[in-house]
């Protein structure tokens, strides 16, 4: 088994979860706008666990991030729940 990184050369948990959320939020945007080009349709209950993991995870961590990325992140969540709403037509 490996032996794990000194904890030193780990980045601060807001910087991985902070990657994590916005690689979610963009995973669900493309559940929910597939390409032009690929022939599958929208996966709504991917997007839907998509934002619920990335809104759990930003909740945890959301008084440790500066206001300015906390503000962006929770704006860029805001649009992919408003953008999931309007494609699930709730």
């Amino acid at each position: 088994m490996a032996t794990p990184p000194p904890a030193t050369n780990v980045p601060p948990v807001e910087v991985i979860l902070s990657e994590v959320v916005t690689s979610l939020a963009f995973a669900a945007h493309a559940y929910l706008e597939p390409a032009q080009d690929e022939e599958r349709e929208s996966d709504l209950d991917a997007a839907e666990i998509a934002l619920d993991v990335a809104g759990r995870a930003f909740d945890r961590i959301r008084t440790r991030l500066q206001q300015g990325e906390r503000a962006a992140i929770a704006r860029l969540l805001t649009d992919m729940r408003l953008a999931y709403v309007k494609k699930r037509g709730l």
